[in-house]
């Protein structure tokens, strides 16, 4: 689900609105704004426009203000001038921790906290990715070091980590346009293109967290009234079918290069040039190629109820061939990733519904998980986009 900011832009909701209508298009010409914006409050977790936006004017205004000393702090460790405004939230943590923005007499910085962050790869192994991806013409918002060198730096209790503010639009949707996906096609293959070495596949999409047993995790829900217990007894076959998919394979997989790892919409934006800025880096791992194109597709083209965007899967495969000359291999089988990757994110986010310890968090995940179980991609929309490319 996508998560609206500590400070709300309705003209940012608005902008996503209208992408999505683009991605809309690909499939259906008559498609109109007022469907594009239904569908971005369901994204939201919402089950209308009207109410997306009523949960933005109560949101507005709201990000946290940190210490000034912390603000301080912060700008002297790395190097980044005098501040000049106030250090604010710019949304709810994540996996990772929590966004912060920064203005110093230097410009604006973007700065996070890492205290619940779990890397995959060393820190410095990260970046080199990134700087070999930038050489090669990807956009991305390249890591500030400290005044001593380093990436990561313990400030006020907290880790932390800190890039320059790239100006830009919001995070895009899906079903994201064909001149998009063919993008992010490019920028895969660039990526993949470096062949960096890494020793093992991520296990975000390798390994099944826990072993869930659908069926009676609905039955749990039920029995705590939770408002998608029903929802996910609906589901319960096609995550077990799902779970089948993910189960480990006899057969040798093909090795992992070191990639971005995660490249979805929540983590690409057009910069005033229109061009895709990628950031979302911290959890670089290795993933074989027809892995992470795999799971880029399902990312980018599918639409609710499993429905793809052919022109927009199309264009994805396209503009990867045209930059790496041809596909890899890819079968059902190469779809193990996205399947994994998927079942570990929908039982964390029921775990995390079912456990909230306070209203607003219980609202959130709630919302989440009914999203989730609304749109969830099944065997079915693997073999269609299987069939398309």
């Amino acid at each position: 689900m996508k998560t609206l900011p500590d400070n709300p832009n309705l003209d940012h909701l608005r902008q996503q609105a209208k992408d999505l209508l683009s991605g809309l298009r690909d499939s259906d010409t008559r498609a109109t704004l007022a469907q594009a914006q239904s569908l971005l409050a369901e994204q939201f977790g919402f089950r209308t426009w009207t109410e997306l936006k009523s949960e933005v004017d109560r949101r507005r205004g709201g990000a946290d203000v940190a210490d000034p000393g912390l603000a301080r702090a912060l700008a002297d460790r790395y190097g980044l001038g005098a501040v000049t405004g106030e250090m604010r939230s710019v949304a709810r943590a994540d996996e990772s921790g929590r966004r912060w923005t920064l203005v110093t007499d230097r410009g604006r910085w973007a700065v996070r906290t890492m205290d619940t962050w779990w890397p995959i790869v060393d820190i410095e192994t990260e970046v080199a990715l990134q700087e070999a991806a930038a050489r090669q013409g990807v956009l991305l918002p390249t890591p500030v070091r400290s005044i001593t060198g380093a990436v990561l730096e313990t400030v006020g209790g907290h880790t932390w980590r800190v890039f320059p503010w790239m100006p830009g639009g919001p995070p895009m949707s899906a079903p994201a346009a064909s001149a998009v996906t063919r993008a992010v096609g490019e920028i895969l293959a660039t990526i993949h293109g470096l062949a960096l070495p890494v020793d093992r596949i991520s296990p975000w999409h390798d390994r099944r967290f826990s072993s869930a047993d659908w069926p009676k995790l609905a039955a749990s829900a039920a029995a705590r009234r939770a408002p998608w217990a029903a929802a996910l007894a609906d589901v319960a076959a096609a995550l077990m079918e799902l779970e089948a998919l993910a189960a480990p394979v006899p057969v040798p997989v093909p090795g992992p290069v070191l990639s971005h790892n995660g490249l979805t919409p929540a983590s690409v934006r057009r910069d005033r040039d229109g061009r895709l800025i990628v950031s979302g880096w911290e959890h670089a791992g290795g993933q074989p190629p027809a892995w992470e194109l795999c799971e880029a597709l399902t990312q980018w083209t599918v639409r609710p109820g499993g429905r793809v965007n052919v022109a927009g899967a199309r264009a994805m495969v396209e503009g990867y061939r045209a930059t790496a000359g041809s596909l890899p291999p890819m079968d059902l089988a190469t779809f193990r990733g996205a399947a994994v990757g998927l079942l570990n994110y929908v039982g964390g986010q029921v775990d995390e519904a079912l456990t909230a310890g306070d209203d607003e968090t219980r609202r959130h995940f709630d919302r989440s998980v009914s999203h989730l179980l609304a749109h969830l991609p099944t065997r079915g929309t693997y073999e269609r986009l299987l069939d398309i490319v």
